[in-house]
């Protein structure tokens, strides 16, 4: 099968599973639903995808996490979760269908080492600023802390749970993640100095 004709397949099927998503559990459709509203045969939809699930994989990373990846800079990671915020409030009922049905840390595999990049970027440049070398996993802990405060997060903003939009919650993210990091990283740099510092007084 030609490649444009095997993407536009692809699209199709995707296009109708969020319409189904939409109107009912993950659990609740079938691979025949998808395969008819499409106007293809079953056989179809096993030639692209193994199952339901690794269509919302497909379906995730081609409209989801290519947007972090658009902006893939340290200066730029703002407008990508920006971004990937308001594909999520354009298909919140989607991505809502898929948390609920598929759970959080099904969900968040797709994003994880995109967000990790991007954490990671910021706890480096943090660090160069503060002309402080960090110390041997301190950069990873608090990277790894930050990964799952943001997916814990992002998911109550899907659910609902905060009532904010895509534009407050990034700029809220964006001076939590700076302010607490510098804290953080000022902290482990006077922990530094103290430990280093010569003890008792200067000898006579």
């Amino acid at each position: 099968m030609p490649y444009a004709v095997s993407e536009h397949t692809k699209a199709m099927l995707c296009q109708a599973l969020k319409k189904k998503m939409v109107q009912k559990p993950l659990d609740k459709i079938t691979i025949r639903e998808l395969a008819d509203d499409c106007g293809l045969k079953r056989q179809a939809f096993y030639y692209h995808f193994q199952d339901i699930y690794d269509l919302v994989r497909w379906m995730f990373q081609q409209e989801a996490v290519s947007l972090l990846r658009q902006h893939d800079g340290a200066l730029l990671w703002q407008e990508g979760l920006l971004q990937l915020l308001r594909y999520i409030e354009e298909n919140r009922a989607v991505c809502r269908c898929a948390l609920q049905s598929l759970g959080r840390s099904y969900i968040s595999m797709f994003f994880r080492d995109d967000i990790h990049a991007i954490i990671h970027r910021t706890v480096d440049e943090l660090h160069r600023q503060a002309h402080f070398l960090q110390a041997p996993g301190q950069g990873e802990l608090l990277t790894q802390f930050y990964v799952i405060a943001l997916a814990g997060v992002v998911e109550s903003w899907v659910l609902g749970e905060l009532k904010c939009s895509a534009e407050e919650l990034v700029d809220f993210i964006d001076r939590l993640l700076k302010d607490q990091l510098r804290g953080a990283i000022d902290r482990q740099k006077e922990e530094s100095l103290r430990l280093n510092r010569p003890q008792g007084g200067l000898a006579t």
